[in-house]
């Protein structure tokens, strides 16, 4: 299984951007597979190159699911990650209901 972290866009370039894991380090990314991104936007990372560029929400939800599991793995409540789906029953995906 793949891991992609999302990282935001501090300094762009067309090869090299120096990006930022939410409350992490900046580090240098390869983002030749990519348009051009912009200062402050977001990319999903994997192994030090951008893989696909993302919006800011898509980038918090990714990093609330990573967040996620390491908390559950020290055994902590991550309810306040989930709030969106606290309170409500689960929906299969529109291709997995009955016609």
């Amino acid at each position: 299984m793949c891991i992609g972290i999302p990282m935001q866009v501090e300094v762009p370039g067309d090869m090299q951007a120096l990006c930022r894991p939410r409350g992490g380090q900046a580090v240098e990314i390869d983002m030749r597979l990519l348009d051009p991104v912009p200062a402050g936007g977001w990319v999903l990372t994997h192994r030090g190159l951008a893989r696909e560029a993302l919006d800011a929400e898509d980038a918090r939800l990714i990093a609330d699911a990573l967040d996620a599991a390491l908390l559950a793995a020290e055994g902590d409540n991550v309810d306040h990650l989930f709030a969106d789906l606290l309170g409500r029953e689960p929906e299969l995906p529109a291709h997995l209901r009955k016609a």
